[in-house]
C-alpha cells in the first residue's frame, strides 16, 4: 500500500446504492409493490441484488435513470417471487458476467394460506426460464463468495440464535409437508470506511444470525449500515425485543428496514433507535467510500 510520510493512504472508491423496488414510494412518479430491488454503482460496475415482483423494476428503473442493460452482476437472496419476478425483463438484451444464485433458490417454493391451502411463491416460471438460458453465467452460491468488484455474498447463513425462524410458513411441497429451511437466503456486503454496510433480501435464516455470520467472515469489522428485508412480519414481541437489543449491542450506525420487516417491528425499531433510523423507500439513495 502506498505510503506518505507515516501515514498509510487507503485507497477508495465510490459506492451509490438506490432502491429501485419496495413496498413504499414517497413520489408519484415511482411505483411500489411488495418486493425489493437495490442497484449499486461502484465506480463503472452496476450490480442488480433482487428483482423485485416484475411490475415496478422497469418503470422505476426508466423514472430513476437507471440503465438495467447495464447490470454486469445480480445477485439473488432467495428464491421467492418477490425478489426475482423482474429477472425476465432484466436478462432480456442483457449479458451479465455473473448472476449469482443458491441452488436451493430454484426449487419449488410454497406458502400455507390461512386455511390451509397454499400458494406457490417461488420464482415465475418465465424468470426461471431466463435464468436457465443463462447457465454460463450461473456461479452457485453454497459458500461466502467475493465478487469481482469487492462485495461479498455471504452464501448460506449458519442459524445460530435460539429466537429466530425463517419468518413463516413455507415449504417445498404444495401439501405442505416438507418444510423450507431457505437455506438460499444470502446476504450481501462490502467494507466501508465507516464500517461494515450489510444489504439484506428477506433475511430468513434470521437478521441477527446475518449479522454474527457477516462480523465472523470479516473478523469482527463494525457493522455500520443494514438496509433492507428482515422478515420480522409476524414476529413475537419477544424476537422483535431482543432483535432490537442485538443491534444495541452490535452498535449498528444506520439501519433502514424495509419490505419484509413489518409494521409492528418497523415501529419497535423507529421507536427505540430512532437516532439510527432512516427510510428505504423506492428512489431513496444511499452513498459510502468502500475500500
Amino acid at each position: 500500500m502506498p505510503c506518505h510520510g507515516s501515514k498509510a493512504i487507503v485507497m477508495t472508491k465510490k459506492v451509490r446504492i438506490t432502491v429501485l423496488v419496495e413496498n413504499t414510494a414517497e413520489s408519484p412518479r415511482l411505483l411500489a409493490e411488495h418486493g425489493l430491488a437495490f442497484w449499486i454503482e461502484t465506480g463503472p460496475q452496476c450490480l442488480l441484488f433482487d428483482a423485485g415482483q416484475g411490475g415496478a423494476l422497469v418503470h422505476n428503473a426508466y423514472r430513476l435513470g437507471v440503465s438495467l442493460s447495464q447490470a454486469d452482476t445480480i445477485v439473488l437472496s432467495h428464491g421467492h417471487y418477490d425478489h426475482t419476478g423482474g429477472l425476465a425483463d432484466v436478462l432480456r438484451g442483457n449479458q451479465p458476467s455473473a448472476i449469482y444464485v443458491h441452488p436451493d433458490a430454484m426449487r419449488p417454493k410454497f406458502a400455507r394460506n390461512e386455511d390451509g391451502t397454499s400458494r406457490e411463491i417461488g420464482i415465475p416460471l418465465g424468470c426461471e426460464e431466463a435464468l436457465r438460458r443463462r447457465r454460463n453465467q450461473l456461479i452457485l452460491t453454497e459458500g461466502p463468495m467475493l465478487l469481482s468488484n469487492g462485495w461479498m455474498v455471504t452464501g448460506p447463513v449458519p442459524r445460530i440464535t435460539e429466537f429466530e425462524d425463517t419468518g413463516g410458513p413455507f415449504f417445498l411441497d404444495s401439501q405442505c409437508q416438507k418444510p423450507d429451511p431457505l437455506m438460499d437466503d444470502q446476504a450481501l456486503f462490502f467494507e466501508s470506511t465507516q464500517g461494515t454496510v450489510v444489504l439484506l433480501g428477506c433475511a430468513h435464516a434470521g437478521v441477527i444470525n446475518t449479522l454474527r455470520y457477516i462480523l465472523q467472515l470479516t473478523d469482527g469489522r463494525p457493522i455500520h449500515t443494514v438496509l433492507g428485508g428482515m422478515h420480522l412480519v409476524g414476529a413475537s414481541p419477544d424476537r422483535i425485543e431482543r432483535t432490537v437489543e442485538e443491534f444495541r449491542r452490535m452498535e449498528v450506525q444506520q439501519l433502514a428496514p424495509a419490505h419484509c420487516t413489518g409494521m409492528s417491528a418497523t415501529i419497535a425499531l423507529w421507536t427505540s433507535l430512532p437516532s439510527i433510523c432512516v427510510p428505504c423507500h423506492v428512489g431513496k439513495i444511499f452513498e459510502f467510500e468502500s475500500i
